[in-house]
């Protein structure tokens, strides 16, 4: 039995260790040994030229629903892009907002700034989620590229023809952009994502990356799958889908999408039950995409967002395990009171924030957190709890 459970132990902290550092260090590596080259964004300058005439036609579509904070600006965004006017077309779809998202939307397309810019508005009268909106409007759009965007997300002025210079590559269906947050000052949610930017660069250079963020990512409209009602992380399915056709999923470092919409920790743990069930959701619908046949995309995907999934569940075969063993082993003494310290820390640091303005709390608070809610949120879509309808959470 004691033998048992050492292996039980020793195999579970390994994956663990893995996934957070050993995984990350063979992506380094081997992104180390092959660096991108991209030739960069053309450099335009909002003047219309001959080359212009080779640049693919782009709609941006833009869910929203009860989004007034956030709206008017997004739009000044969308409008200060620099991109042919004759190439771009943006739908902006107000999900059956019960606030002044649509007001705004249709005053702010009047100011100036969008005159010249095709905004297209559609009152959508009840709420039918972002799933089922994307599945109706996608299939309806005659673009070459489709971008999907969220409305609190401000993106660079070049990123449309950042994403133009990827998609003359014909083995590359989606293109994920740089997620950045503006308030992130206090909590470890900015070193979180400034870490998923590098493995995404990393995973970039064996094939493809893992999925995008919902901020912005561009795909080729032809690739584009409807997608089951009840789907959650609805932009993790849509490029691995295109993945699955055999395109690559590339990323761009310097295509920035901003985040606006500052964290607050009840909401926010709320969001991440959310998208742990929609982990759970993506492995099972994507399973597939483990098989050998898809080479370093399933090893990606392993490491990756398999791991993640099942990383709370290691977390407890080594707390379970090391309990028992420390009856009688001294070093298993020790490395159950280290696991303990690691999570009396994070939540004490959890409920006084003040804490975490030192770095190592603020990380280690950060991820159990997040590994609590990988746990939660996972077992809610097992037993039901989840049905994959949009429900607008702040950040």
């Amino acid at each position: 039995m004691e033998v048992v459970l050492i292996g039980i132990f020793i195999l579970s902290a390994s994956f663990i260790v893995y996934h957070h550092a050993g995984y990350p260090v063979i992506l380094g590596w081997w992104a180390s040994q092959h660096p991108i080259v991209t030739s960069g964004a053309i450099s335009r300058g909002y003047r219309s030229a001959r080359r212009d005439r080779a640049l693919p036609t782009v709609t941006i579509i833009i869910p929203a629903y009860n989004e007034e904070q956030w709206i008017a600006d997004k739009i000044r965004n969308c409008a200060s892009l620099d991109y042919p006017k004759d190439k771009l077309n943006i739908v902006i779809i107000d999900d059956g907002s019960e606030d002044n998202t649509l007001h705004i939307a249709e005053s702010t397309i009047q100011e100036a700034i969008c005159a010249d810019t095709h905004f297209e508005i559609i009152n959508q009268q009840d709420n039918i989620g972002k799933v089922a909106i994307l599945n109706q409007y996608i299939p309806k759009i005659n673009s070459d590229i489709t971008c999907i965007s969220d409305v609190s997300a401000i993106i660079s002025v070049d990123a449309l023809l950042i994403a133009s210079e990827f998609f003359k590559d014909q083995n590359i269906g989606v293109v994920n952009s740089t997620y950045q947050l503006l308030h992130a000052s206090q909590t470890g949610e900015s070193d979180y994502w400034q870490y998923q930017n590098n493995i995404k660069y990393r995973e970039s250079t064996m094939g493809s990356t893992i999925g995008a963020h919902g901020a912005l990512y561009f795909i080729r409209t032809p690739l584009f799958e409807l997608l089951p009602g009840n789907t959650i992380n609805d932009d993790f399915i849509i490029p691995m889908r295109i993945v699955r056709q055999h395109y690559q999923a590339a990323y761009a470092p310097n295509m920035n999408a901003i985040e606006l919409e500052p964290t607050e920790s009840v909401q926010d743990f709320q969001r991440r039950l959310r998208i742990s069930a929609g982990n759970m959701q993506q492995v099972i619908m994507l399973f597939d995409l483990f098989s050998p046949q898809y080479g370093s995309t399933a090893f990606t995907f392993f490491s990756g967002k398999g791991l993640r999934l099942f990383t709370p569940y290691l977390m407890i075969a080594c707390l379970f395990s090391s309990l028992w063993l420390a009856q009688t082993n001294a070093i298993f003494l020790v490395l159950l009171y280290s696991q303990l310290a690691v999570y009396v820390i994070a939540a004490i640091a959890n409920y006084f924030p003040q804490l975490q303005k030192l770095r190592l709390i603020r990380l280690i608070t950060y991820l159990i957190v997040g590994h609590t809610a990988n746990l939660i949120g996972g077992l809610r879509y097992l037993f039901g709890f989840e049905n994959g309808k949009w429900q607008r959470l702040a950040r």
